[in-house]
């Protein structure tokens, strides 16, 4: 069972507060959750972090994989720094790095063939059917 470290939203429409639980990685959203560790209101002025240190030290011990957001907000509540200090800086749950698009590679154009000898001097000479200028004068 993959164990993730995320938010889950709560709130009225438009007005969004999230809390940070601990939750099977193939469950919804929103749907079931094992712990709820803390809570994140960012409409506040300033934003509201709130989690419980000793939960999710613990879970992150276990191999909880935190969300991008909440690494963000774990590094805020010092929780990651406690994390890599205790752990001796060994990564059993590293913090997921932002994902970037790769740029595509140009697919090289095939260079043009050749023209063949034969069709050139083809081009050349006049075509069979059309009087020569030369014997006309």
């Amino acid at each position: 069972m993959a164990v993730k470290i995320r938010l889950m939203r709560v709130g009225k429409k438009k007005q969004p507060t999230y809390r940070v639980v601990v939750a099977d990685g193939r469950s919804p959203r929103d749907g079931r959750f094992i712990e709820i560790i803390g809570q994140y209101q960012p409409r506040q002025e300033p934003s509201v972090v709130s989690i419980d240190s000793d939960r999710a030290l613990h879970w992150l011990g276990h191999g909880a994989q935190p969300t991008e957001e909440v690494a963000k907000l774990l590094e805020i509540t010092g929780v990651w720094d406690a994390y890599k200090s205790a752990h001796g800086g060994k990564d059993a749950a590293a913090k997921p790095k932002a994902k970037t698009p790769k740029a595509k590679k140009p697919k090289p154009e095939p260079e043009p063939a050749p023209a063949p000898a034969a069709e050139a001097s083809v081009d050349d000479t006049p075509a069979e059917g059309a009087p020569d200028e030369e014997a006309s004068e």
